[in-house]
């Protein structure tokens, strides 16, 4: 009964979590690099792009109620999130970052967050892109789960 009221929750308010996720993510990576002076990587860059219109997007679609941009709002997670896995990866996997090393600005290999020893701004990057993954599969209409 109780996974039931929790599966009815996300379903009806999974929009609006996903769009909560997204500005918390957009803040975070506003507030590191504006406020904390850290400067954002390429590969941070390119997680940014996926993740900062879907404050937009999910926005507007949350107001209106529109489950019609879960398609393309999955999608960017989706590559925003294996964009995290590979910066994730270079991070705590020293060869590969030699193998393909960041040739202008901040290496992308570089932490400037180690809280305990693996958590960082990618991998907090990679959950808010799983978090917002899941909202949207999981408020997606019960005729486009059964397709």
């Amino acid at each position: 009964m109780e996974d039931n009221r929790f599966v009815a929750f996300i379903r009806v308010y999974g929009l609006y979590l996903a769009w909560i996720v997204s500005i918390v993510a957009v803040g975070g990576s506003l507030y590191l690099s504006d406020v904390m002076l850290y400067e954002p990587c390429k590969l941070c860059w390119f997680q940014r792009i996926f993740m900062y219109p879907q404050v937009i997007l999910l926005g507007i679609a949350s107001y209106k109620n529109d489950r019609k941009i879960i398609p393309y709002a999955l999608t960017l997670s989706i590559i925003g999130g294996c964009i995290s896995i590979y910066h994730y990866a270079e991070q705590k996997i020293p060869a590969l970052a030699k193998a393909t090393p960041c040739k202008v600005g901040i290496p992308c290999n570089f932490d400037y967050l180690n809280w305990l020893g693996f958590i960082t701004i990618p991998l907090l990057a990679l959950v808010a892109f799983i978090l917002i993954i899941c909202f949207l599969l999981g408020s997606r209409e019960k005729n486009e789960i059964e397709a």
